[in-house]
């Protein structure tokens, strides 16, 4: 093969095959008009040489599976899908023929033997596999293709493993296009590592066996520097890193220099009123995210996003109507899991929750947890005569980790007390036919009173609200562990650790009254715990 991207006896003669370098060069400016909001005309620039380029054809299908992520509909996953088999498809014509089943199990002492048409071609090929692995697991609920995902998955991995091997060696020779190959394995192994290192650690210890791995660490260091070299794939781990600190761990990480002088895309637009929200800066988080609304046009799918954020921040505001607002177009507009919208819905009882059910959906084969919880809490609307969650948004706010929000700013706490306040004054006295739920409800109330007395500085109440939370529950038993994982975490802030690690213990385990299950029913914990105190192992507070 020669350095070109194109197999000659496919292009007609008139078209001269284009050199890795310009495709890479083409391929960049889409990306820069993809980042300026100028999506079609990015689409535009890349499909002529979709089927002879094979980075023309990946960075399209990235951009489609992209739109199809964000829509949810089932006719944009299928395209998006089958344009990356394809794409898939032209990387394969670019792969070194072995007949080792194509592997690359000897890459490194291959080295001299591959050209670097038939390197790009590699990381190309596994992005492809990663991809449609991620659409499948999205779409697909029949178990054999799910495995057949999970096969990609391992595939690619390999080829990512063999090619940061060779990267690393003496064997590798810089080309002109060495960049964009490195920031291809800097992606594909951060992305395993730090999403592998988010598993369970018995579920990682097995994966680790597997061959897989999951250093943390190392995932945000390749990340890293993919993001801060100028790489075709710059923008996804960018957008990994993004991703990561703004949602999963609420723990701003070091900026991405580059990419963060980009401030009139919508996606960074996004990003940045993420990071004031996280930060408690509500209302100059509503300004980005209105700002990321205002920056195009083209794909409404961009707009969801922004709703999705400013449902929550009006929903910390206590602004409540304008919440329904946004919950209420994301209901009509997009295809994404509507029943935690419901929950924000529900606190103004502007939506029949006896028919949540009908909105189930599955990703991975599976139903995710807060649908299953959303469902469980709609069953009390479900009767002849309906009985009201006391305060349904401030309930899945917990879920989803918004207290850690509320605890950035004191005025945001001081109203939703009076909300709680407000609540518990009602259950008081009205009882009505709440008679059945009123030692739930209770519960409940004191268990996010405990939260704004602990945010704001009164540990001795929210240690009293912890502690009232009874056993005897008749629905709600998810209430009891995280109690206690509450109660340990406000230990643990007093340095009193001998007393937290049996309290995460019992969170965790929980004794046979605990029914449900306490590891299914704990929130989500993803960058909450602290650091382990001096004398206390990180196993122990491991829940």
């Amino acid at each position: 093969l020669s350095d070109s991207l194109t197999s000659p006896s496919l292009l007609p003669a008139h078209s001269p095959p284009p050199g890795l370098a310009a495709a890479l060069d083409e391929c960049m400016e889409a990306m820069n008009s993809f980042l300026c909001n100028h999506f079609d005309e990015s689409l535009e620039k890349l499909q002529p040489r979709t089927k002879e380029s094979m980075y023309h054809a990946l960075v399209y299908a990235t951009i489609l599976e992209m739109q199809a992520m964000m829509t949810f509909e089932h006719e944009d996953i299928v395209q998006a899908g089958q344009t990356m088999k394809e794409a898939q498809e032209i990387c394969q014509r670019f792969r070194r023929k072995s007949s080792m089943t194509g592997s690359l199990s000897s890459l490194v002492s291959k080295a001299d033997s591959f050209t670097e048409v038939e390197l790009h071609a590699e990381v190309c090929y596994a992005e492809c596999l990663l991809q449609r692995a991620a659409l499948t697991f999205l779409q697909d609920e029949n178990m054999v293709n799910f495995l057949k995902g999970g096969i990609k998955v391992r595939s690619s991995y390999l080829i990512y493993r063999e090619l940061s091997s060779f990267i690393q060696s003496s064997h590798c020779t810089a080309g002109a296009a060495h960049v964009h190959l490195e920031g291809g394995v800097a992606l594909g192994i951060g992305a395993f590592n730090l999403t592998l290192s988010l598993f369970p650690p018995r579920i990682l210890k097995l994966l680790e066996f597997a061959g897989f791995s999951g250093d943390k660490d190392y995932g945000l260091q390749q990340l890293h520097e993919g993001a801060t070299t100028l790489n075709l794939r710059a923008l996804l781990c960018t957008m990994l890193l993004l991703c990561y600190y703004t949602f999963l761990t609420f723990i701003l990480g070091r900026p991405v220099a580059r990419w963060g002088r980009r401030g009139t895309g919508a996606i960074f637009l996004f990003f940045a009123g993420r990071i004031e929200e996280i930060k408690g800066n509500i209302s100059e988080a509503i300004d980005r995210f209105e700002a990321g609304c205002s920056a195009q046009q083209a794909w409404k799918q961009f707009h969801h996003m922004c709703y999705w954020e400013l449902m929550w921040c009006y929903a910390y505001k206590g602004m409540w109507k304008m919440a329904y607002f946004y919950a209420d177009l994301l209901s009509k507009e997009n295809r994404w899991s509507k029943l935690p919208i419901l929950q924000i819905s529900a606190q103004l009882s502007l939506f029949p929750l006896r028919q949540v059910s009908s909105f189930k959906q599955k990703i991975a084969g599976k139903s995710p947890p807060t649908e299953k919880f959303a469902i469980r809490k709609a069953r009390r609307y479900k009767g002849s005569r309906p009985v009201p969650l006391p305060v349904p948004a401030l309930e899945m706010m917990y879920m989803w980790n918004g207290f850690t929000v509320l605890g950035k700013q004191r005025e945001l706490l001081e109203g939703t007390l009076e909300t709680l306040t407000r609540a518990e004054k009602k259950l008081q006295e009205s009882p009505g036919n709440r008679i059945e739920y009123q030692t739930d409800d209770r519960c409940l109330l004191l268990l996010l009173k405990g939260l704004c007395m602990k945010h704001l500085q009164s540990p001795a109440e929210a240690e009293a609200c912890f502690s009232a939370v009874e056993k005897r529950l008749r629905y709600d038993h998810y209430l009891v562990p995280n109690a206690l994982l509450e109660l340990s975490l406000l230990h643990l802030a007093q340095g009193r650790s001998e007393e937290a690690v049996p309290l995460l213990r019992r969170a965790r385990w929980g004794p046979a009254t605990l029914r449900g299950g306490c590891c299914n029913s704990v929130r989500p914990m993803v960058g909450t715990l602290p650091e382990a105190p001096a004398g206390v192992s990180q196993n122990a507070l491991g829940c």
